[in-house]
């Protein structure tokens, strides 16, 4: 045995040991030191100081910090050699090595405290130990807890003959040893050196401290093992280009190392004449698995090779059976005298003998024809999205192929991606992620990174980066989306638009936060909960609501008629006719529920900028102009010359707020609300009957209220003369059947006309109301429109700022170019103010979103913070 006392004392004054103050520790010491470490215990513990057979009940559990230390080093060997077991510890861990005593309850621990080394016996009752039992390992799990693995003394010592026989280790070599040894790579090194008779130097810090490179090449190490972030790092130094000469080979386990880096690494050793030794293995096997002979090192970059020298590999299906065809993909199944004899949740299982005689290592693999193994993914390390399975590790390649520093992570509704500096695109690596992965964007959060969390054994500690990611935001999110146009209303998962109680504004807001996200907006989205959304596979063509279109053209009409005389007219009307829409489809169950702050609140997002205006006209006039302070603007009570209300424009809010209180009214009655709102059954019916009798009533006071109080020709700006208008929008969002839908558009052949004719039947009021009419029909039976994919963003950025846009694009004309000395008219300057109001729309509402998303980051970080507080 390697850890065998006699066998140490053979190799005499051999180096065995050498720290980096330059002190050397030869077999015979170490020997020596062992057993006198393996004395004390006994007399600690009170068991026989020699080895003895388990029948006197003297073998325990022995906790020891496992440091690249001489002192720790010589405890381990000696505690081994007087037949009791270890449980490595994680050097200078007090919380890991606290955790681990109540799990496994050692009857000793060996630990640096208090700048010295101290055995500390702990009370309680022997935990019985099965006698193969020899060292208790822990992988690194993937709940942060690890699982305990049980190694008997023979698959330690099975596993260095292993590794000394295919990397040829003799008496000469001399290990670089910058692995941790609670580890099982690091303890593979310890157990082959010391199986040969060869020396290692113990470097315990980081291949970065300042000297590494000097001292290395000082130690006349002649190998050096280490994971894939170490030679990142030994790059990242400029130490790749600087080894020393006495290196003969370097070898690499413990994660995949690139593809390229394999190749370049290879090709500088072999340009010195020496080897680059890729391995493979897991600690259920005390370390190693497989192994790629270095001539293969260039070839086949990608492969973890062969099995180790007295080993067997295979591939197993889903179904259990043996995979013989080359390039088939199956479990990688590993048999030899180095398994595990099982795993260990607490003490009560160290008893246990052992229980496998292969293992199934979790790794999905390929074998070439030449018996070559290639590692493909992990089952762990997989989602099942959309029906199809991605492989973590195989996008984690795949991204790191465009030059990126990439871990993935996931499960199976969503896929982490953390990259690695600032200057990447999320949109692009998401974008990237889907064409390779085959599911969609909305399947994707990605997150820029200044490093990836690492283990003390330089793995990425996916775990950590996974609680890293869940204790914030997902600012990519659906949900996320939802909580910014919805702030500072709570909202979670279970939620929908139509329940949050959305309007028009919100609509477009999450129209276009959707396309964003998931690639667009899936057929009645408003009702689906955003938990479905966050898995729903976006439609297929470009197309967007027609609805959303006509809200473009809206406010563009608006625009245009507002600054030149062209016949555009209609655009306010087609406004309304969306607003009767939008109330209809998201804010019945608050009316039918009675639940009237829900109802209303929504109308905050017209309110609150609406307001804004009027404090800056208040500010402007020295004085507040009451009468649209009070919503009765258009009233026709006064004139916006005598500075009481506001200029003719303003009149739409107006309007909504008014229409908004007349429908409410009726669902304020108890008995009134429960006959219009029905039940679960005659929901969508009585949505549609109330559409219709809305309709009868506007009608009716359409052509009847003007004519009895025209308002001095304003009548055109009150609640009678849209009313109709406002109706047919209810109607619209509400028909469920062709017949209902044909019916709306009848409504509409008969009003329009007829609404053009007394409106002074004149050219302009024709063209309005046929275009009126063209737009419900459209409405009912064009539910989406194909747009270029180039034009879908930019109409949905400006239906977005519709409202600011209405608000805002007079202060161009009337306000801005004035001050500027403009005062001339002519087609320039209708296209400054006409693009001027637009683009001042679109900045206001760049500004609202920026607002309302640091809004909702800080309230995300309001728990962090208190926490931060606390401690």
């Amino acid at each position: 045995m390697f850890f065998d006392l006699d066998h140490l004392r053979a190799f005499g004054a051999r180096p065995c040991l050498l720290d980096t103050q330059g002190t050397t520790l030869s077999y015979a010491q170490l020997a020596d030191q062992a057993d006198a470490f393996g004395a004390n215990l006994a007399e600690s513990l009170g068991t026989p100081a020699a080895k003895q057979p388990d029948q006197h009940g003297s073998r325990r559990l022995i906790a020891i910090e496992a440091a690249s230390d001489p002192v720790a080093i010589s405890a381990y060997i000696g505690t081994l050699a007087a037949g009791h077991a270890v449980l490595p510890i994680p050097a200078g861990a007090t919380d890991a090595a606290q955790a681990l005593e109540q799990r496994f309850r050692p009857a000793a621990s060996f630990r640096h405290i208090d700048g010295r080394w101290q055995l500390r016996t702990h009370a309680g009752p022997a935990t019985p130990l099965h006698p193969d039992l020899a060292l208790l390992l822990q992988t690194s799990g993937s709940t942060g807890q690890g699982r305990g693995v049980r190694l008997s003394a023979a698959a330690l010592q099975a596993n260095a003959e292993s590794i000394a026989e295919y990397l040829e280790l003799n008496a000469a070599d001399r290990a670089a040893l910058v692995l941790p040894l609670h580890y099982s790579y690091g303890l593979s090194v310890l157990h082959s050196h010391l199986l040969c008779g060869a020396s290692l130097w113990l470097h315990p810090d980081t291949v970065l401290t300042p000297g590494f490179g000097a001292a290395l090449a000082q130690s006349g190490a002649t190998n050096l093992a280490g994971v894939p972030h170490h030679f990142s790092l030994l790059e990242s130094a400029g130490l790749d280009r600087s080894l020393p000469s006495s290196l003969r080979f370097l070898s690499v386990a413990g994660g995949a190392m690139a593809p390229q880096n394999v190749s370049q690494w290879a090709a500088r050793m072999e340009a010195r004449g020496g080897r680059f030794q890729v391995m493979y293995g897991q600690t259920e096997a005390c370390a190693r698995i497989a192994w790629l002979p270095p001539a293969l090192a260039q070839q086949a970059p990608d492969a973890i090779g062969i099995a180790i020298p007295g080993g067997e590999l295979a591939l197993r299906d889903e179904q259990g059976r043996t995979l013989q065809a080359p390039e088939a993909e199956g479990e990688l199944i590993y048999r030899g005298a180095n398994v595990m004899m099982g795993y260990a949740q607490d003490q009560t299982d160290l008893a246990r003998g052992a229980e496998l005689r292969e293992l199934a290592t979790g790794d999905l693999a390929r074998r070439d024809s030449n018996g070559i193994y290639r590692i493909t993914g992990r089952l762990s390390r997989m989602s099942k999205i959309a029906g199809l399975r991605i492989g973590h590790d195989a996008l984690e390649r795949a991204l790191c192929d465009a030059g990126r520093e990439v871990a993935v992570w996931g499960d199976d509704r969503r896929i982490g991606i953390a990259v690695i500096g600032a200057t990447h695109d999320p949109g692009e690596i998401r974008a990237r992620a889907a064409e390779l992965s085959g599911i969609g964007l909305q399947h994707f959060d990605i997150q820029l990174l200044e490093a990836l969390p690492r283990r003390s054994n330089g793995k990425v500690d996916y775990p950590a980066l996974k609680a890293q990611f869940a204790s914030k935001p997902r600012n990519n999110s659906v949900l996320a989306a939802y909580r910014a146009t919805f702030a500072p209303r709570p909202v979670e998962a279970g939620d929908s638009f139509a329940s949050l109680g959305g309007d028009s504004l919100s609509h477009v807001e999450l129209t276009l936060a959707l396309e964003e996200r998931i690639g667009g907006v899936p057929q009645g989205w408003e009702r689906m909960s955003i938990a479905d959304l966050e898995q729903a596979e976006p439609p297929r063509g470009q197309s967007v609501p027609t609805e959303l279109v006509a809200r473009v053209l809206a406010i563009m009409a608006v625009v245009v008629s507002h600054q030149t005389l062209w016949p555009l007219y209609g655009g306010s009307a087609a406004m309304i006719i969306l607003m009767g829409m939008s109330i209809a489809a998201y804010r019945w169950d608050a009316l039918a529920s009675g639940d009237m702050r829900a109802y209303f609140t929504p109308m905050l997002g017209v309110l609150v900028p609406y307001y804004g205006v009027l404090a800056g006209y208040s500010l402007a006039w020295g004085e507040i102009p009451w009468v649209s302070a009070l919503l009765l603007g258009n009233f026709a009570l006064t004139t916006p010359e005598t500075q009481q209300m506001l200029p003719y424009l303003y009149w739409f809010v107006e309007a909504y707020v008014q229409i908004s209180l007349l429908i409410a009214i009726p669902f304020m009655i108890p008995p009134l609300r429960r006959a219009l709102a029905g039940n679960t059954h005659t929901r969508d019916k009585k949505r549609f009957g109330f559409g219709l009798c809305l309709f009868a009533v506007a009608a009716a006071l359409r052509f009847t209220v003007p004519e009895i109080w025209p308002m001095q020709g304003r009548a055109l700006f009150t609640v009678p003369w849209v009313l109709y208008m406002f109706a047919l929008g209810w109607c619209i969002s509400t028909a469920q059947t062709q017949r209902d839908r044909l019916l709306v558009l009848g409504l509409a052949c008969l009003i329009m006309p007829l609404a053009a004719y007394l409106g002074g039947n004149w050219l302009g009021g024709w063209i309005k109301y046929m275009s009126l009419l063209a737009l419900v029909g459209l409405l009912c039976f064009v539910p989406q429109v194909h747009l270029p994919r180039c034009a879908i963003r930019p109409v949905m950025r400006l239906a977005q700022a519709a409202f600011p846009i209405y608000l805002l694009h007079r202060l161009v004309p009337e306000v801005l170019l004035p001050l500027a000395g403009i005062e001339a008219r002519g087609p320039v300057i209708d296209i400054i103010a006409i693009t001027g109001g637009i683009g001042l729309g679109l900045l206001a509402a760049t500004a609202q979103r920026r607002l309302l998303a640091q809004r909702l980051e800080r309230k995300e970080r309001e728990p962090e913070q208190l926490a931060s507080a606390a401690r």
